[in-house]
């Protein structure tokens, strides 16, 4: 398609994420396929990318960059805010100011005119309430989800805001835990551009996030569902614990549920998001209908099936419909072996004579011990040494540098598919989530041992004894190695994992994934 600097969802699909972001992209493809999307159009990665050359950023961004150590807190932090300050200080041109605002003024009349979007959303027809969501060109890839790195705005109403919103949100593409993740990720930061989403806002009544599989033991049968009230920027903080609903995928059967207490809520209030109390009465209570759940499982289906993998969606429903408003594929799928099951039975074998202090919801498999460093915020994050676990209310991306130094994670909110959840799993690292009291009942320098499998801490280090075999796949016995009349090949999946891999006992590699390389070069072969 001809690049523009405004398109429509209806003009773009999964192919056109050098265009529109990977958020952008999915979108499109959805709107296109007759999911329910709320409409909207894409600030392009076009528009961007003429932005910072017009006006001499891309310049001074350069030059900001040519100092950074991404490892150190003070350079990041004062890197991002120099970086960010001159994006925001420099004038958008006039020309694309229009363009922008124009389209913001057409987009009632053109979502009411989409097949397959409910015209009772925004009922203000000419200034409708939209979000603003920030869609990179390197984001939403099977081996970097990039997830919460840039900024999303809830609830913008009018043309000059709109406008005022989407450089904001040009501008979050340097937040210093954006740099920091690029870093670590070897994406070169001026090949990443940013499209910026502009789309009808949906004030939910629920919402939720969606795994088409378990991320936590790989289940492919299982559907797995969370939910809470309001907006659902609390679920993806892990601000709030969410009811977790298990549907089995082939007879969409309701197999289990856990209801959570939500004691707090997000939503419109006026022209703001507030924060609003709920009562005990109403935070105890099942967030969606079973029906409601149902139908969340088949669009699952659905999508899985058009998108030939596993998905990652975010979804709201607002007056009794369901609306789709992102989906990706989830980034942390692991190939399964048969060391899954040894390692089970040896965590049940192994923990059983050590005292259970914590239980919670598992999040990322895998039994790591360490002492305990409990965080207040964020900006306590240069505590933690590596081989620590890291304990705190929450994680948001701004802990990840914190997190990579961490044997394992515990959190007292969030659920399996909150930041902490997803990133522990793309670290590979042990985490629980929804451990109440987590930060009283744990203090610090303490040895524990967290065991992401069951979602339970105990006191004192774990010392395994599992089988040779184990050890052999592992290579933790250097000196054993388990003779096969057929050789052991292993897939490697991304090259970042080649240093770990090779420490296995295998003979060799089995498969490569070329579309992983591409996408960790970040640049299109």
């Amino acid at each position: 398609m001809k690049v523009k600097n405004i398109v429509w969802f209806n003009e773009i699909g999964k192919e056109d994420i050098n265009i529109v972001g990977g958020k952008g992209a999915n979108l499109g493809e959805m709107t296109s396929s007759g999911i329910p999307v709320p409409y909207g159009f894409v600030v392009t990665a076009r528009a961007y990318q003429d932005f910072i050359g017009s006006q001499g950023v891309e310049r001074k961004i350069r030059d900001y960059l040519k100092n950074l150590d991404h490892k150190n807190p003070k350079n990041l932090e004062s890197t991002a805010r120099l970086i960010q300050k001159t994006i925001l200080q420099a004038i958008m041109p006039d020309l694309l100011a229009k363009e922008i605002m124009h389209a913001y003024l057409d987009l009632y009349q053109k979502a009411f005119k989409s097949k397959n979007v409910i015209s009772k959303l925004n009922t203000a027809v000419k200034q409708p309430f939209v979000a603003i969501r920030s869609s990179a060109t390197a984001e939403d890839l099977p081996g970097a989800s990039f997830a919460g790195q840039q900024d999303t705005y809830l609830n913008v109403r009018g043309e000059v805001n709109v406008v005022k919103k989407v450089q904001e949100a040009w501008a979050s593409l340097f937040t210093p835990r954006a740099i920091f993740y690029r870093a670590e990720q070897k994406f070169d930061h001026l090949k990443v551009s940013l499209a910026a989403v502009v789309q009808l806002m949906v004030n939910s009544d629920t919402s939720g996030v969606m795994f088409t599989l378990d991320p936590v033991n790989n289940d492919k049968n299982t559907i797995i569902i969370e939910s809470i009230y309001g907006l659902g920027e609390l679920i993806v903080q892990g601000t709030v614990t969410p009811d977790t609903y298990l549907v089995d995928k082939k007879t969409l059967e309701i197999k289990s549920k856990n209801i959570s207490l939500q004691t707090i809520y997000l939503t419109k209030h006026h022209d703001q998001n507030k924060e609003i109390k709920l009562t005990r009465d109403k935070g105890s209570k099942q967030k969606i209908s079973d029906q409601i759940i149902i139908k969340l499982a088949k669009l699952g289906q659905t999508l899985e099936k058009h998108y030939y993998y596993p998905q990652d969606v975010e979804w709201a429903v607002e007056n009794g419909q369901i609306y789709i408003v992102q989906t990706r594929p989830i980034t942390t799928i692991k190939d399964k072996t048969t060391t899954d099951k040894n390692e089970k039975e040896a965590s049940v074998k192994d923990l059983s004579s050590m005292k259970l202090l914590l239980k919670g919801d598992p999040a990322s498999p895998g039994i790591k011990s360490g002492p305990v460093i409990i965080l207040k915020s964020a900006k306590e994050i240069g505590k933690v040494k590596t081989g620590d676990v890291l304990v705190t209310e929450q994680t948001n991306p701004d802990f990840v540098p914190a997190m990579k130094r961490a044997v394992a994670i515990v959190t007292e909110r969030g659920g399996r598919t909150s930041h902490a959840a997803i990133v522990s799993r793309e670290l590979g690292i042990p985490a629980i989530v929804g451990t109440t009291n987590a930060t009283k009942t744990l203090k610090n320098g303490m040895v524990v041992t967290v065991n992401g499998i069951k979602g339970e801490v105990y006191q004192g280090a774990y010392t395994p004894a599992a089988s040779a075999i184990v050890q052999s796949v592992y290579g933790t016995n250097k000196t054993a190695h388990l003779k096969t009349a057929t050789k052991i090949y292993v897939n490697l999946a991304t090259p970042n994992r080649v240093a770990e891999v090779s420490k296995m006992n295998a003979d060799g590699i089995g498969l490569l994934r070329a579309e992983f390389m591409i996408a960790d070069i970040g640049t299109h072969p």
